[in-house]
């Protein structure tokens, strides 16, 4: 046995099925390794980029941990960006990378890269292979500290180790996994309580870290009539249709979601890291609980911390706080955010006569076919907007994407690792244009391990959310810039060995969603939408508005000076508005 055999031993033994990666030749011990063995699978990508947002889909939705693999100096770069994701969304992945031989380390050597410093933003260890007695203990650390702490390691294999044999063999042993949670002080306990029976409103902003805890926390804003907005990472632990959500905040929120935080007089912050300071209250009193202390306080003053898990903290303080029996303002939240969602049902509904392909019917009839334990991939961008407000993520069905991190390109390849993960659920992903032209090389290997991912392009021929973030900056749309010229996504579909449909009308759009649902084979929808479509924001503020204003006048001024894309935009718009509210 080599280091490299002892490393695939070590990852078969903790239940790792797949590696996503680019073969090279410091990766070739380690792949003629897996040439003997069925347990773990190398997938072979066609971009480490993409290799690294499949290992990331597959740390998030699994309870082990995403592995992905590339050779020396350029190949470990492309991994960084995928990485990152997996980093910021507290993904656990272990990254496997080549080096050059021990020998020629330090010295310039061709594609050398001194990946440790190139990794240590990312990774919370790094171990760093010189020699095989070290292997063992270096390798199993960090899958401890990936899996544990819920972060990205890297292991760095040189080339002339990968081949040496295998030491400190009788040191491998199965991993510790902690199951441990953290208890809360009392004092801290009983001060919340105290702090929850003086307040007339207390608001729930929730967010991931509420995932194993979703009951207790409905039943806590059910007790003390609380109103829970939840972030987008969120949105499928409070979907919907549970009691007392009403809805998201922030610069893709609701109205209902945006009053409940500002509104409060008590903000409890629930495993949540929110990062958006302008959209929580200035000076409210605030509890935040959170199983990592360094969050506390990180984004609004805090009144009172708690580090916890969430379920020790909900557990305690619901049987202790008094019934608060006044549910005006929540129902009246509740309320607003029903009209907020009926509201959305009619722009939405995929069998009104609409002379315009919006994007969010797309969504909307997607959430209403699927199944009810399908994963969702929601790439950066536009189709954030869309998803958030216009899906439901009930029942079973889980949503990952780029929310902390927001990469664009993460769409498609995280749908492979999904998929890989789990064979007998849908999965599908919403991308923009700009997305997918980012990543659409590796649909074909989707293609050869004949994985159904259901690829939703909503196209609209531009950076949808780059034009946004113009206009609320007080720009014109500069379309030299965001134009994304594209060819038909759908044939390229049937050409790699896929399948697809373009759709272009509005009564097109239910057919084609129900074809991709049925799909066996990869499919591409390539829906053809406004770019007209306007999103706002919960709350405008004068400074916001001012640039909004300002944007669209320049617009106005460009087009009267014979500008088309300008004249196009404005088009658009207006087509979009007015077939919306007829």
């Amino acid at each position: 046995m080599n280091v490299s055999q002892q490393l695939l031993q070590i990852l078969t033994d903790e239940g790792i099925k797949h590696i996503f990666g680019v073969a090279g030749d410091a990766l070739n011990p380690l792949i003629s390794a897996m040439a003997d063995q069925n347990e773990v699978k190398w997938i072979k990508m066609k971009h480490e980029g993409n290799a690294s947002f499949a290992a990331f889909a597959q740390g998030e939705l699994n309870e082990n941990i995403g592995v992905c693999a590339s050779t020396v100096g350029p190949g470990p770069l492309h991994l960084v960006n995928g990485l990152y994701n997996a980093r910021k969304e507290r993904s656990p992945v272990l990254a496997i990378t080549g080096q050059v031989p021990v020998e020629h380390i330090g010295t310039n050597y061709h594609q050398e890269v001194d990946l440790t410093k190139v990794f240590d933003d990312i990774c919370e260890y790094q171990a760093i292979i010189r020699s095989p007695e070290e292997a063992p203990r270096v390798i199993l650390r960090a899958l401890r500290i990936a899996i544990n702490h819920k972060c990205v390691c890297r292991i760095e294999l040189p080339a002339d180790i990968a081949e040496m044999p295998a030491e400190n063999r009788d040191f491998v042993h199965q991993m510790f996994r902690s199951r441990s949670t953290v208890v809360p002080d009392q004092k801290g306990l009983e001060k919340a309580v105290e702090m929850i029976d003086q307040a007339e409103k207390v608001g729930i902003l929730a967010g991931a870290g509420c995932r194993s805890s979703r009951e207790e926390v409905l039943e806590f804003a059910r007790k003390v009539n609380a109103p829970i907005t939840h972030t987008v990472r969120a949105s499928d632990i409070f979907d919907h249709s549970s009691e007392n959500v009403v809805g998201l905040t922030g610069l893709i929120g609701n109205p209902s979601g945006y009053e409940a935080v500002m509104e409060c007089d008590l903000l409890i912050m629930l495993g949540t890291d929110f990062p958006y300071t302008g959209f929580l209250p200035d000076n409210t009193k605030t509890i935040q609980v959170d199983i990592r202390p360094e969050n506390i306080g990180n984004r609004t003053s805090v009144t009172l911390g708690l580090h916890a898990d969430i379920k020790h903290f909900v557990n305690y303080v619901n049987p202790k706080c008094a019934i608060k029996k006044d549910a005006s303002w929540v129902d009246k939240l509740n309320v607003d955010f029903k009209k907020w969602l009926e509201n959305n049902c009619k722009t939405s509904d995929g069998g009104k006569d609409f002379k315009v392909m919006h994007p969010q019917v797309v969504a909307r009839e997607i959430s209403d076919t699927a199944a009810d334990d399908a994963i969702f991939v929601i790439d950066t961008g536009t189709s954030a907007i869309w998803s958030s407000n216009f899906m439901n993520f009930h029942s079973q069905r889980r949503i990952i994407g780029s929310f902390n991190h927001g990469s664009m390109a993460v769409g498609l390849p995280a749908a492979i690792g999904a998929q890989l993960q789990f064979p007998d659920r849908e999965v599908w992903a919403l991308v923009g244009d700009g997305a997918f032209n980012m990543s659409l090389h590796d649909f074909s290997t989707a293609v050869e391990y004949g994985l159904p991912i259901k690829i939703i392009v909503l196209n609209n021929s531009e950076l949808g959310f780059v034009k946004i973030e113009m206009e609320e900056a007080g720009f014109a749309p500069n379309y030299d810039a965001i134009e994304v010229k594209n060819f038909d996504f759908a044939a390229y579909a049937k050409l790699v060995g896929g399948d697809g449909v373009n759709v272009t009308e509005n009564k097109g759009i239910i057919p084609a969603i129900k074809q991709t649902q049925k799909s066996k084979s990869p499919f591409i929808l390539n829906a053809h939408v406004s770019g007209g479509e306007l999103s706002l924001p919960p709350h405008i503020d004068f400074h916001q508005a001012k640039n909004f204003g300002m944007s669209k006048i320049k617009e106005v001024l460009k087009a009267a000076k014979g500008d088309k894309s300008q004249w196009e935009n404005i088009k658009n718009e207006v087509k979009a508005y007015l077939d919306k509210e007829s």
